[in-house]
């Protein structure tokens, strides 16, 4: 008999065959509560020694008080060792000295002092994209939906939509789609359905058949 698929809302959606909950995979929208992250419906993220916290485990550098903001789509896939270095991880580097003098004490808040940077981009995860173990995203990242990182990848800059990333310095390997083909997969935004819609073109979705998938 089938399973009625996980709710968005559900903390541990995978379940073993003897029935016990994997806990080391989690739907970060209800395993993260964090003012400056925001993850959409359905993204999940795994790992091997699963964490109390997993914002702390994904992003450690990014504070209550950050500037900035962490912004994961919905369906996105992150892997075991995936970090986001988030923009509150950086030291000014256009000095002599990159050393944050002013996090150790001295006159002033450390936010007025010249050791600091100023506040530094949104790290932006489009929909449907899958990390892969133990890649880092750096400050300011912005990876278009559909993207697939690999395992052990530096990423930063601006990724296009459906791309294949590798390597370190990250680089696009190659395009998953022709241009044309992104635009009506853009289009489509299947990843914004209703999740009953979704699941009836699973087969469409996953096989590659857009042509179906507008049918649908």
């Amino acid at each position: 008999m089938a399973t009625p698929f996980a709710s968005p809302d559900t903390l541990h959606p995978v379940r073993l065959p003897d029935g016990s909950l994997h806990l080391g995979t989690v739907f970060l929208k209800p395993a993260i509560d964090h003012p400056r992250i925001e993850v959409g419906d359905y993204s999940y993220a795994s790992a091997f020694d699963p964490p109390e916290d997993w914002a702390a485990r994904l992003a450690p550098w990014l504070f209550d008080f950050s500037p900035e903001c962490l912004v994961i789509g919905r369906f996105c896939q992150i892997a075991d060792g995936v970090r986001f270095v988030t923009s509150s991880a950086n030291h000014r580097f256009d000095g002599i000295s990159s050393y944050p003098f002013a996090i150790f004490g001295g006159e002033g808040a450390p936010g007025e002092r010249p050791s600091m940077p100023g506040p530094g981009p949104d790290t932006v995860i489009g929909h449907d994209v899958w990390i892969g173990a133990n890649a880092t995203i750096l400050p300011g990242a912005r990876l278009g939906t559909g993207t697939i990182v690999g395992a052990g990848a530096v990423v930063g800059g601006d990724i296009p939509p459906y791309s294949i990333v590798g390597g370190n310095p990250g680089r696009v390997i190659r395009a998953r789609f022709e241009p044309a083909t992104v635009e009506r997969l853009l289009d489509l935004a299947w990843w914004d359905w209703p999740i009953d819609r979704i699941l009836a073109s699973e087969a469409a979705i996953c096989g590659g058949d857009v042509e179906a998938l507008e049918r649908a």
